[in-house]
């Protein structure tokens, strides 16, 4: 399942996904990624969180991203968890971008039992029509 959280810039949605990451890995929740645009967190997050810095890999569009995921994904079977934040920073995430990486990673998430988080800069009613994930606003 893909849950996005939303929220105006300062409502705290990056606090949110590093006390879940922690949370869930403290409980002992299977493997953990936190997918980030800086390593600004390396000392936040859980030292058993792995931490990808996006930004490090030039992605230019969602088909590259997706990629990027599907193969941290394909690296290891154990992952139950992943968390997406300041994503916005290196993709255009306009209505169609932002329905094609949701619809790719409900796939994704289905397909090999992850549960995806993704922090996202907008309000509940600035998301596209029939778009597939759970939804937390933060204010």
């Amino acid at each position: 399942m893909v849950y996005l959280i939303l929220g105006p810039s300062g409502s705290g949605k990056t606090k949110y996904l590093i006390e879940e990451a922690n949370r869930e890995k403290a409980n002992g929740n299977g493997n953990i990624v936190f997918v980030d645009t800086d390593d600004s967190h390396i000392f936040t997050l859980d030292y058993s969180v792995r931490l990808i810095n996006a930004a490090k890999y030039n992605l230019e569009c969602p088909g590259q991203f997706y990629g990027f995921i599907a193969g941290i994904a394909s690296r290891d079977y154990d992952i139950e968890k992943i968390y997406l934040d300041g994503i916005y920073e290196i993709l255009d995430l306009n209505d169609k971008n932002l329905m094609k990486i949701v619809d790719k990673l409900d796939w994704l998430a289905k397909e090999y039992n992850i549960e995806i988080f993704m922090g996202l800069n907008k309000e509940a009613n600035e998301l596209p029509e029939g778009i597939k994930a759970e939804v937390k606003v933060l204010s």
